[in-house]
C-alpha cells in the first residue's frame, strides 16, 4: 500500500500517467483522467482520508477530501511523479488546464445533456474560486454586527476607523464584477486578464461619471428603489447603472468575449496576437458590454430579483418553505449557483438579500442530520464515522459549508433525507410565521417579511449577526437543527442491516478483529452477543433447550476456515460451519424470532427462545447483487419454526455474477455457551444438525 495519502489517491485513480490535469475546489479534488475505467472506485471509498469518490461525465473523476483539501492536493502535486501533470498542453494534444478540469454533474443525475452540463460547471467555476474571499467578507460582517449590537464600538459610519473597517469587506463585493468576469473568462478559455478588464471598464471613475453629465437623463425605479440613466454617447443612446457587485453582466460579458476572442485568433497571424487580439477585444467587446450586454445583464437580474420578492412579499410561506425543501436537491447537484448569484444582486439592486434566510434554514437541518450521526457513532463507538461527523459538523457549523457532510454521510445513507426534509420543512414554517408577524425593516425603511441580510453570508454560527431580525433566523435555524437531530437520534439515520454492520465491526474491533464489508452487512446482533456475552448467559425455565443447530441447506459441510471468508474463519462472529449448497431452498435451521432479514435476502439473524442466536449468510459477497437472484419468504420480527423457508436462491445467478455459493451459518453468542461444536466433512439434507450446542 502506498505510503501516504497523496500517493494512495494517485495510485486508486489509474497511476500519474493515468492524469492529465487536477485542481480543487473547497473539499474536492476534480481529476480530468486519460481513462476513467482504471479507477479504483472501492478503494477510494474506503481509504481513510477521504470521505467519498464521485465518477463524473467523460473521464471526470472528484474525490471528497473536506476542509483538508488544499494540503491533500499539494502533497499531490509534489510527488515525484507528479511533475508536469496539470498544464496546459504546447503541443495542442487536447490536455486541458487545471482550470479546466472542473464539474459540478453528478454521474446518476447529470452527463445527459451536455450543453446543460457545460452550463452549470460554467456558473459554478465563475464563482468557486472566490468563495474564500466571500466567506472572509461575510465574517467580517457578523463580527462588526455583533460588536455593534454588544455596544463594543458605536455604530457611527462617519467616523475614520468605520469607514476603513467597511472597505475591507465593501471593497470584496464591490469589485466582485471583475471577479466573476476573470474566473468566467478563464474557464472560457480566454485570457482572464482580458475579461477583468473589460469588466473594470464600467467601473472606472469616468464611466461611472457619466451618470452626472449634462446630457444623461434618469429616472427612478420605486419598485426597486433605484435611478435608471441614459447618456448620449456619440449620438447613440447608453443605459447607465451601477454595476458594482452585478453578477449577471460579468457572466453574459464573458461568453461573448469567449467568441470575439476565438474567432479573432482563428483570423489574426500568430505572431501579432499578443498586440491585436486584446486590442479588438477591448475595444468590440467593451462597447458591446456598455451599450447592450450591460444593461440586457441588469434587466435579467433585476426582473428575477423582483420576481422573488414578489412571491416573498406575496407568498411568503410558500416561498420560505421551498427553498429549505428545494436546497438538499439543488447542492449535490450543483444547480444552487443560479441562487447565489440571485442574492448578490439582491443585495446589489435592492440593497438587501431574503433567500439567505430560508436557505440557512436548510443548511442547519443538514447540520443538526450531522449531530444526530455524530451522537450514534459516539453511542456505539463507531471511530471512523465519529471523526467524520466530527469534522463535517465542524465545518458546517464554523464555515457554512454543507460538502462535507452531504458527501461523506448523507448520500451514503438514504434514511437521513428523510429525516432531514423534516426539519426543512419544519424550520421553513417557522420562518415563514415569524418572519410574517414581524417582518424585517431595511436601512431605507422599507418593511419586509422575512430574514433579510444586507451581506452575502455562509449561513454558519459565526454569521448569525448579520441577518435582520436575528433572534427570528436563530429560533428557525435553530427547530431545524434539533428536529433533524432529534430525528436522527430517535429513528437512526441506518438500515438495520447498516447498523448491524457497524455494530459487528465496533464489537469485533473490541476482541481485536476486523470484518470484512461483507461480514459486517450480515451480522444482526453480533454487537450485543459478543460485548455482552456473559449477561446473555440466563436461563430460560419456560423456553426449551436448544441443544443443536439444523443445517439450513442441503449440501456438503466444511470448516469455516475452509470458507474463504477471513472475518467468518476468525469466529469474529462466531463458531460455526460452511456448506456448499445443492439445492436452492434455504430453510430456518432453529425455530425463534427473525431479528433481522437482509433487504438483499441474503442474511438471516434468528434468536431462538433460549437465547440462542443465529445467523445464516448465503454466499459470500452476495450483499453486491442487491438482492437479485433471491426470493425473500419471510419478513423481520416473524417468529419462524425449524424448517421454515426462508429464501429461494437462484445458485447460478450468484456464479454468474461470479459470487462464492457457501452459505454461512455460526452462532453469534459463541461465548455464552460451555461450547458450540460444528459437525463438518460430511453430507446433509436440510434439517439435519450440524452444529452441536452444550449449555
Amino acid at each position: 500500500m502506498a505510503d501516504s495519502l497523496a500517493a494512495q489517491i494517485i495510485a486508486a485513480i489509474g497511476g500519474h500517467e493515468n492524469v492529465r490535469s487536477l485542481t480543487h475546489c473547497a473539499t474536492r479534488l476534480r481529476f480530468e483522467l486519460v481513462d476513467a475505467s482504471k479507477v479504483d472506485q472501492n478503494s477510494l471509498e474506503h481509504m481513510q482520508g477521504v470521505l467519498g469518490a464521485v465518477p463524473q461525465s467523460g473521464d471526470r473523476f472528484q474525490v471528497v477530501i473536506g476542509g483538508g483539501v488544499a494540503t491533500v492536493y499539494e502533497n499531490i502535486m509534489h510527488l515525484p511523479e507528479m511533475a508536469g501533470v496539470g498544464g496546459t498542453s504546447a503541443s495542442g494534444d487536447g490536455q486541458k488546464s487545471n482550470a479546466d478540469v472542473k464539474a459540478e454533474a453528478r454521474s446518476k443525475a447529470r452527463g445527459k445533456v451536455a450543453w446543460l452540463d457545460s452550463f452549470f460547471e460554467y456558473l459554478a467555476d465563475s464563482f468557486r474560486p472566490i468563495l474564500g474571499v466571500l466567506l472572509g467578507a461575510s465574517i467580517i460582517i457578523a463580527l462588526v454586527n455583533l460588536l455593534i449590537s454588544l455596544d463594543v464600538i458605536p455604530n457611527d459610519e462617519a467616523s475614520a476607523g468605520w469607514v476603513f473597517v467597511k472597505a475591507i469587506w465593501k471593497g470584496v463585493f464591490y469589485f466582485l464584477p471583475i471577479m466573476v468576469a476573470y474566473n468566467a473568462a478563464k474557464k472560457l478559455k480566454v485570457d482572464p486578464w482580458l475579461g477583468g478588464a473589460i469588466m473594470a471598464i464600467l467601473m472606472t471613475p469616468q464611466f461611472t461619471g457619466l451618470m452626472d453629465a449634462k446630457t444623461t437623463t434618469c429616472v427612478e425605479n420605486a419598485a426597486l428603489g433605484t435611478k435608471s440613466c441614459t447618456a448620449s454617447i456619440f449620438g447613440l443612446p447608453m443605459a447607465l447603472s451601477d454595476y458594482s457587485g452585478n453578477v449577471f453582466v460579468p457572466l453574459l460579458m464573458a461568453a461573448v468575449l469567449a467568441l470575439v476572442y476565438h474567432g479573432l485568433k482563428r483570423i489574426i497571424p500568430e505572431s501579432v496576437q499578443l498586440v491585436f487580439v486584446p486590442f479588438f477585444c477591448l475595444i468590440i467587446v467593451g462597447a458591446l458590454t456598455a451599450f447592450i450586454i450591460g444593461p440586457i445583464g441588469v434587466w435579467v437580474g433585476n426582473g428575477l430579483g423582483v420576481g422573488l420578492a414578489w412571491m416573498n412579499t406575496h407568498a411568503p410561506f410558500i416561498f420560505a418553505i421551498i427553498i429549505p425543501m428545494l436546497y438538499p436537491f439543488l447542492v449535490p447537484l450543483g444547480l444552487h449557483w443560479p441562487l447565489n448569484a440571485l442574492m448578490l444582486m439582491n443585495i446589489q439592486t435592492l440593497g438587501y438579500d431574503f433567500i439567505q434566510g430560508p436557505m440557512g434554514v436548510w443548511n442547519f437541518a443538514c447540520f443538526g442530520a450531522t449531530a444526530g450521526v455524530l451522537f450514534l457513532a459516539v453511542r456505539d463507538k463507531d471511530k471512523d464515522m465519529r471523526q467524520t461527523a466530527l469534522g463535517a459538523l465542524a465545518a458546517g457549523l464554523l464555515g457554512g459549508v454543507s460538502e462535507p457532510s452531504l458527501y461523506g454521510i448523507h448520500l451514503r445513507y438514504k434514511l437521513i433525507y428523510k429525516r432531514m426534509l423534516v426539519g426543512c420543512g419544519l424550520g421553513g414554517v417557522v420562518i415563514a410565521i415569524l418572519g410574517w408577524l414581524f417582518p424585517s425593516v431595511t436601512a431605507a425603511g422599507q418593511t419586509v417579511h422575512g430574514v433579510t441580510t444586507t451581506a452575502f453570508a455562509f449561513t454558519s454560527l459565526l454569521t448569525i449577526p448579520v441577518f435582520n431580525q436575528m433572534w427570528v433566523y436563530a429560533v428557525s435555524i435553530a427547530v431545524s437543527f434539533l428536529t433533524s437531530f432529534l430525528l436522527i437520534i430517535t429513528f437512526d439515520y441506518r438500515t438495520p442491516e447498516q447498523k448491524a454492520e457497524v455494530l459487528a465491526r465496533t464489537s469485533a474491533n473490541q476482541k481485536g478483529a476486523v470484518p470484512s464489508v461483507e461480514a459486517k452487512g450480515a451480522a444482526p446482533a453480533a454487537a450485543t452477543a459478543t460485548a455482552t456475552a456473559a449477561a446473555t448467559k440466563t436461563e430460560a425455565p419456560a423456553a426449551a433447550t436448544t441443544d443443536e443447530v439444523n443445517a439450513p441447506v442441503a449440501g456438503h459441510v466444511i470448516s469455516l476456515d475452509e470458507t474463504g471468508d477471513p472475518v467468518f474463519a476468525s469466529r469474529a462472529l462466531g463458531e460455526g460451519v460452511g456448506i456448499q449448497p445443492a439445492d436452492s431452498t434455504v430453510v430456518s435451521p432453529v425455530s425463534g424470532v427473525l431479528q433481522t432479514v437482509a433487504e438483499t435476502g441474503h442474511a438471516f439473524g434468528i434468536k431462538t427462545d433460549d437465547g440462542v442466536e443465529v445467523l445464516v449468510h448465503v454466499g459470500i459477497d452476495t450483499v453486491k447483487m442487491n438482492g437479485e437472484g433471491f426470493d425473500v419468504k419471510v419478513k423481520a420480527n416473524e417468529h419462524v419454526n425449524a424448517g421454515d423457508t426462508l429464501v429461494v436462491v437462484d445458485f447460478d445467478k450468484v456464479k454468474e455474477a461470479g459470487y462464492s455459493t457457501t452459505t454461512l451459518m455460526t452462532v453469534l453468542n459463541t461465548v455464552a455457551f460451555a461450547s458450540v461444536t460444528p459437525k463438518t466433512g460430511v453430507d446433509v439434507k436440510a434439517g439435519e444438525s450440524v452444529i452441536g450446542i452444550q449449555h
